[in-house]
C-alpha cells in the first residue's frame, strides 16, 4: 500500500482522535480521576499497612514531591509536545523510542487487566450495598462473582470508549467533587470510633529506623509512581488531548496535591474501622472490601453509606480502567491505522483474555502463581518495580534527547524555574540510580567472597 493510499485514513483518525479537553479544569478532573481510582483508594491503604504505616507514609510523599511529579509534567509536557498515543510520542523522541513505547502500552494492559478485575469488586459490592446484603471478602469470593461482574465492567468501558474523550471528561466532572465529600464524611465517622486512636499512633509514632530499608523505599516509590501513573502511559496519552492556554505546572500541582490528600485521606478512613475490628493491616490487596462492609454494619444509616460509597468506588475505579483502556485503544488505533472502534474492539477481546486469569484467582478454581493468587503476583510486579524502572527510562529518553527549549514551548510558563528542575531530575536520576544499583551489586559480590 502506498502512503499516498495510507494517508487520508490517518488523516482522518487524528482529526478523531485529537478532540482536546475543553479546558484546564476538564483536564485536571480528567486526570485527576484516571489515577484517584485504585491507585489511592485501594492499593495506598494496603501498602501503608503492609510498610509500617508512618514511616512508608514519610518515604511516600518524599518521593512523590522531589522525583515524581517533576517526572509527571515531564510526560504530560511530551504528550502535548507530540499530540499523539504514546507509541508516536516516544517515536518522535528516538529511534530507540518505538520499542519502549510498546513496552509501556504492555505495563498499562498487566495493570489494566486486573484493574478491571477490581473494578467489578466495587461494582459487585454496590449491587450487594443495594440488596442490603454486604458480604466479607471470603463470602463474597466463593463463587464466580469477581468472573461475572469483569465481564460486565470490560464491556461497559469498551461501550464508553466506542464513543471519545467527551465521555470521560462528563463522567469525570461529576465524579470527583461528590467523591471527596463522601471520603471526608467517612473520615469523620472513623474520627468517632475505638480505633481512631491506634490510627492516630500507627500513622505518627514513626519507626525512624524503617527509613534505612531500601525495601521500604523500593515500596515508597513504586506507590508514589503507580499514584500519579508515572511510566505508564496515561500522562502522555490524556496530555496529548490539552488544550491550548493550559499551564502544564499548574495543572499537575493540582492534580498530584488531589491525588495525594485522597490517598492520605482513604487511609484515615480505613484503618480506624481495621483496629476497631481487630483486624490486621498487614490484611493485603483486599483490606478494603473486608473492612468497610463491617464499617457500615455497625452505624446508623449503613445502608446509605455503604450504597453510595461503593457506587462512588465502582465509579473511581472504573474511570481509572478507562484510562488505562484508551491508552491501549490510542496506540492500537494509531500504529495500526484503524478505527476508533476496531481498536476498541481489540483492545476488549485482549482485556478478556488477560483479565479472565486475575478474576479467576478469586473463585473457587483459586488459580495462583506458587501460592500467590494471579492478580496480586501481576500487581506486585507490574506495579511496583517494573513501573519505577518503566518511569526513569521514559524521563531519560524525553530529557536527553528532547531539547529543554521545546519543552518549554509547551509548559504554558514565562518562568524557566519549572523546566531546570524537571531536567535536573529526570536527566540525572537514572544514572544515579544505575551506579547506586551498581555500588549495591559490587557490594554484595565482595560480602560473598
Amino acid at each position: 500500500m502506498t502512503q499516498k493510499d495510507t494517508q487520508p485514513r490517518s488523516h482522518k483518525f487524528v482529526r478523531e482522535s485529537r478532540k482536546q479537553w475543553s479546558s484546564e479544569p476538564a483536564f485536571v478532573f480528567s486526570m485527576a480521576a484516571a489515577a484517584v481510582g485504585l491507585g489511592n483508594l485501594w492499593r495506598f491503604p494496603y501498602m501503608v499497612g503492609e510498610n509500617g504505616g508512618g514511616a512508608f507514609v514519610i518515604a511516600y510523599l518524599l518521593a512523590l514531591v522531589v522525583v515524581v511529579l517533576p517526572l509527571m509534567i515531564l510526560e504530560v509536557s511530551a504528550g502535548r509536545l507530540a499530540q499523539g498515543s504514546t507509541v508516536h510520542t516516544y517515536r518522535q523522541v528516538s529511534r530507540f523510542g518505538t520499542g519502549y513505547g510498546w513496552f509501556v502500552v504492555l505495563i498499562t494492559t498487566a495493570i489494566t487487566s486486573y484493574y478491571l478485575v477490581i473494578t467489578g469488586w466495587t461494582l459487585g459490592y454496590t449491587v450487594d450495598a443495594l440488596l442490603n446484603n454486604l458480604r466479607g471478602f471470603e463470602e463474597y469470593t466463593a463463587g464466580y462473582n469477581s468472573f461475572w461482574y469483569f465481564l460486565i465492567v470490560t464491556l461497559s468501558a469498551a461501550l464508553v470508549l466506542a464513543r471519545d474523550i467527551t465521555a470521560i471528561e462528563t463522567f469525570s466532572k461529576m465524579l470527583m467533587p461528590v467523591l471527596l465529600l463522601i471520603i471526608i464524611g467517612l473520615v469523620v465517622v472513623a474520627s468517632r470510633t475505638p480505633g481512631w486512636s491506634d490510627t492516630v499512633a500507627f500513622f505518627f509514632q514513626i519507626d525512624w529506623n524503617r527509613l534505612t530499608d531500601g525495601t521500604l523505599w523500593a515500596f515508597a516509590f513504586g506507590q508514589a509512581f503507580y499514584t500519579l501513573a508515572i511510566g505508564q502511559g496515561y500522562l502522555v496519552t490524556y496530555g496529548s488531548f490539552i488544550p491550548k492556554r493550559t499551564h502544564v505546572p499548574r495543572a499537575c500541582l493540582i492534580v498530584a496535591g488531589t491525588e495525594t490528600s485522597i490517598a492520605l485521606l482513604a487511609g484515615w478512613m480505613i484503618f480506624p474501622f481495621v483496629f476497631s475490628f481487630g483486624l490486621e493491616p498487614t490484611a493485603g490487596s483486599q483490606l478494603a472490601f473486608e473492612t468497610m462492609p463491617r464499617a457500615f454494619e455497625s452505624m446508623n444509616g449503613g445502608y446509605w453509606v455503604a450504597l453510595v460509597f461503593f457506587a462512588l468506588f465502582f465509579a473511581a475505579a472504573f474511570s481509572s480502567s478507562l484510562a488505562g483502556m484508551k491508552v491501549m485503544t490510542a496506540a492500537v488505533a494509531e500504529e495500526l491505522r484503524l478505527s476508533n472502534g476496531q481498536a476498541v474492539g481489540i483492545v476488549s477481546t485482549v482485556m478478556v483474555i488477560l483479565g479472565t486469569f486475575s478474576a479467576l484467582s478469586f473463585t473457587p478454581l483459586n488459580l495462583n502463581i506458587a501460592g500467590e493468587p494471579i492478580l496480586d503476583a501481576v500487581d506486585r510486579i507490574a506495579g511496583g518495580n517494573v513501573i519505577i524502572v518503566s518511569g526513569l527510562v521514559g524521563a531519560a529518553l524525553i530529557s536527553w534527547f528532547i531539547p529543554p527549549h521545546r519543552i518549554r514551548t509547551v509548559l504554558g510558563t514565562e518562568t524557566r524555574w519549572w523546566e531546570w528542575r524537571i531536567y535536573l531530575v529526570a536527566r540525572y536520576l537514572p544514572l544515579l540510580v544505575v551506579v547506586w544499583l551498581m555500588v549495591t551489586y559490587a557490594i554484595a559480590q565482595l560480602e560473598n567472597l
